[in-house]
């Protein structure tokens, strides 16, 4: 293994470099990516059971025992609950963009490495066979180890680029994928809150008449 990531040649540094870049996000999107850390079951039985104002402290309660997007989200929506739903569903918006952009950090990093790693395989193929048409220049064809090198250098750097991006590519399209339909789980969530509310608002407001 050794020998063959040396006689790639000096690209084979920044395509080892890339491929462990992309190792360590994937391990660390995988790890919070994980739909019971993100929605969390404590959190969505808060909102399943929310349906009197005299619920609002043991949520907010229960939501403070957690960090996430989620309780996050939640927990904002139940200290505004006074306000008119408009004024509601605009503030847990604007804090919901806060919490899924957190949600997508490192998901450019994997897209980037997946683009250029072929593309550093690429040119560690044209400095091998640029090695190849010097010693050509200089030795002609005759020397078939010394070209065998350049040509080896040029065939392990492509092949190194493609094994690194075609699956840091398929890392990227899953996560992605994953991230939005996490995204999609927490605004339903959310809607639901921002409904039982705007309901229970309506029904104190029939009552006080």
């Amino acid at each position: 293994m050794l020998e063959l990531f040396e006689r790639g040649g000096i690209m084979m540094y920044p395509l080892a470099l890339a491929s462990l870049i992309a190792l360590a996000f994937i391990i660390e999107r995988a790890l919070l990516l994980r739909k019971r850390k993100i929605l969390i079951p404590e959190i969505i039985s808060v909102v399943s059971n929310f349906s009197t104002l005299k619920d609002i402290d043991l949520a907010k309660t229960i939501c403070e025992k957690y960090e996430g997007p989620l309780p996050n989200v939640i927990k904002l929506g139940l200290q505004n609950y006074g306000l008119p739903k408009n004024e509601i569903r605009e503030i847990l918006e604007d804090q919901g963009r806060q919490e899924i952009r957190k949600l997508g950090r490192g998901l450019a990093v994997l897209e980037t490495i997946a683009v250029i790693s072929p593309l550093m395989g690429l040119l560690g193929t044209v400095l091998g066979m640029v090695r190849v048409f010097e010693v050509i220049k200089d030795q002609g064809i005759g020397q078939t180890a010394a070209l065998s090198g350049g040509i080896s250098e040029a065939l392990l750097t492509t092949v190194t680029g493609l094994f690194i991006g075609i699956p840091v590519l398929i890392a990227y399209n899953y996560y992605v994928t994953k991230s939005e339909s996490l995204v999609l789980d927490i605004e339903k969530y959310t809607n639901s809150l921002v409904q039982k509310i705007n309901q229970i608002h309506i029904s104190d407001s029939v009552q006080d008449k």
